[in-house]
């Protein structure tokens, strides 16, 4: 059984005491620990502080994004291993561990790009400057400077690859060392790439660490130059925002948490239509890719009242033709959830819809392919129809985190969409499907104080995306209230979060000059 090390202060360290174990989730057998007890965590931050912050702030834009496109070839040049290892710890499809890994190499060669346009800056100057006085010669400007401090990112369980990805691109190409620590139970691929780093010796000494396990004492040494970004539950979200370094230390705190994402049908879509074809591939890909486990998942479909049996009855086809079992299997479209936990939440969580909700598809017993019976975490594809939304209340605020939709049906008003699709309380991305420009002009501001993403799927682009499931780094990624009312991504826009806003102020030709703004 393999057993996971840590990379801190430069090298890699072995965790005392008990481990925790890693299962292969199809087959439920161990394949690796991993602790952390014994680490000296307040020297790792001190190491990425003093000496990986100092390096990667001495480097420009362009060269910070030199290291970022090798990272990105690193994992690329070893897709076909990292894929192996995605199904083994994962359990995911040779599809979804597709999706994950070329998510993080894309995401590192979209921020190497950025870094290239950026130039041989070290920080940014944040809009035009402004007089401040009577002389035109009293200016102002606002810079964004990287802190002197560490990035520290707990990442979730379902994207082990993309998780890490996406968040050390941004704060590497800012000027931020980090600390990497993926969920324990699905750390292999992320312990896997995180050796690749090492070894190609890409990046500056300090710039990167990596926890395998728990995460230890290592909140209570964070300082007010530092900078905390998790991935996972609310109730998790919620006790970091209660640690003493967040509440009196000031710490930057980014969650991104639990959403009831909602795919919405507009009144206006035709039975047959290029749009309607649409929003039923998205629909039943969103609740069936990665098993579920999609922060960007949807988890309500809302479908005018006058067509929603012909809906239920659509989905529930292609649900139906979906194979679960082996994931290292071909054919097979539904791999195992993740955890024991996972299933048995699930489970809980599906019989809670189930008092306010019909099971149309996946009551009962199910085949899996290729799978030994009794063993794996196994949930088949769930549709559930809410015929009274208004008398419903875990359908709008409990998300089930596989797969597992409720169709809710509505009179076909831009109104009723909106009031039915708010209850979710915060979502990280809604979707709508519609050609009619009043109706698309509502939802969007009716949902977007409500979102942090709105896709609109329509006849133009039916075969032009990839769906509302993707997360893109040119837009952001996060979400107001329950989903944890954090941002990520974005683009240029993800800088920020590891940047410090500073207002400098003088004489206009010394400042001009000192931030190279001269023509």
């Amino acid at each position: 059984m393999e057993r996971l090390a840590s990379y801190v202060s430069g090298a890699w360290v072995h965790g005392s005491g008990k481990a925790a174990v890693l299962v292969n989730p199809t087959t439920e057998e161990p394949i690796a620990e991993a602790s952390t007890e014994g680490i000296d965590f307040a020297g790792a931050l001190a190491h990425a502080r003093d000496v990986g912050g100092p390096a990667l702030r001495a480097l420009s834009f362009a060269q910070r994004g030199e290291l970022l496109l090798a990272l990105s070839r690193a994992i690329h040049a070893n897709r076909d291993a990292l894929i192996e290892v995605a199904i083994q710890n994962g359990g995911n499809t040779r599809s979804d561990a597709k999706f994950d890994i070329d998510g993080a190499s894309g995401t590192l060669a979209y921020y190497a790009e950025l870094g290239k346009q950026l130039g041989d800056a070290r920080f940014l100057v944040d809009g035009e400057g402004e007089k401040l006085g009577r002389s035109p010669r009293f200016f102002g400007f606002h810079v964004l400077v990287p802190r002197a401090g560490v990035a520290v990112h707990i990442n979730a369980f379902n994207f082990p690859a993309w998780g890490l990805a996406e968040k050390a691109a941004c704060a590497l190409l800012a000027g931020m060392p980090v600390v990497s620590k993926p969920a324990t139970s699905t750390a292999l691929l992320a312990y896997r790439i995180a050796r690749l780093f090492v070894e190609a010796n890409i990046l500056p000494a300090g710039a990167f660490s990596f926890i395998a396990g728990a995460p230890g004492d290592m909140l209570d040494h964070l300082g007010g130059q530092d900078v905390l970004a998790f991935t996972g539950s609310a109730d998790t979200g919620a006790r970091l925002r209660a640690l003493p370094a967040v509440v009196h230390g000031s710490v930057r705190l980014n969650i991104e948490a639990d959403s009831l994402n909602t795919a919405v049908l507009g009144p206006d879509v035709t039975s047959g239509s290029d749009t309607y074809r649409m929003f039923l591939r998205e629909v039943s890909r969103d609740i069936t890719q990665k098993a579920g486990q999609k922060c960007t998942a949807i988890r309500r479909i809302l479908v005018p009242a006058a067509i929603e049996g012909e809906i239920k009855d659509e989905l529930t086809s292609l649900l139906r033709d979906v194979k679960v079992g082996d994931p290292a299997l071909e054919g097979v479209t539904v791999g195992p959830l993740a955890t024991a936990a996972q299933l048995r939440d699930i489970r809980a969580g599906i019989q809670k819809l189930a008092a306010e909700a019909s099971i149309v598809l996946g009551d009962g017993s199910f085949e899996r392919v290729g799978a030994q019976d009794g063993k794996g975490y196994f949930v088949p594809p769930t549709l559930l129809h809410c015929k009274d939304p208004d008398a419903a209340r875990d359908v709008h605020q409990h998300e089930v985190f596989g797969p597992c939709a409720t169709i809710v049906p509505y009179d076909g008003s831009s109104a009723r969409a909106t009031d039915l699709v708010r209850r979710g309380g915060g979502m990280l991305v809604g979707s709508v499907y519609s050609d009619d420009r009043a109706f698309v002009t509502d939802m969007i501001f009716g949902l977007s104080p409500y979102h942090g993403r709105l896709y609109f799927g329509s006849e133009k682009i039916a075969d032009q995306t990839p769906g509302p499931g993707t997360v893109l780094p040119q837009s952001v990624h996060g979400g107001p209230g329950r989903a944890g009312g954090g941002e990520e991504l974005g683009g240029r826009r993800g800088l920020a979060f590891y940047s410090h806003r500073a207002a400098i102020q003088g004489a206009r030709p010394i400042l001009e000059a000192a931030l190279d703004l001269k023509s």
